[in-house]
């Protein structure tokens, strides 16, 4: 008996809507990482891209448990001495709403370049509007 490998070209990639309203924002994470991996199929192979394309509409309405909306800090580095800049997460959805949901996936997703070309499959909209209507999207329930 040999053992099953997906092919990526041989992988019927669907497109899922998920709306962020009032969602809590690592629980839809998760279930975002696992849809863009592709972890939910049969067919899971974990050095191929077999997951589906994730639309996700009004960003800005997601929500933070507890005092993390002020406590929660990202952090970047300019690579100078002294150049840590840093951001709380409340400051972040005001300046970049869709940056705090992409942060969150990011995390879970692998730290290489299987994981950036999965990423590249999320889209992330700050309102109810996208431009994805032609991919005849499902409606994901999180």
């Amino acid at each position: 008996m040999k053992t099953f490998v997906a092919k990526e070209q041989e992988v019927q990639k669907k497109w899922f809507l998920v709306d962020a309203e009032s969602k809590i924002l690592g629980r839809l994470a998760t279930q975002i990482a696992v849809r863009l991996r592709g972890k939910h199929k049969a067919i899971f192979t974990p050095h191929a891209d077999t997951g589906d394309f994730v639309v996700v509409i009004n960003a800005d309405k997601v929500s933070l448990t507890g005092k993390k909306w002020d406590k929660k800090i990202y952090y970047r580095h300019s690579g100078y001495l002294g150049g840590l800049k840093q951001i709380s997460a409340k400051k972040l959805l005001e300046k970049k709403p869709e940056d705090v949901l992409r942060f969150a996936v990011r995390g879970m997703l692998p730290k290489n370049s299987l994981g950036r070309r999965q990423l590249k499959k999320l889209k992330i909209y700050t309102g109810s509007e996208h431009p994805h209507q032609a991919q005849q999207l499902e409606a994901l329930e999180i």
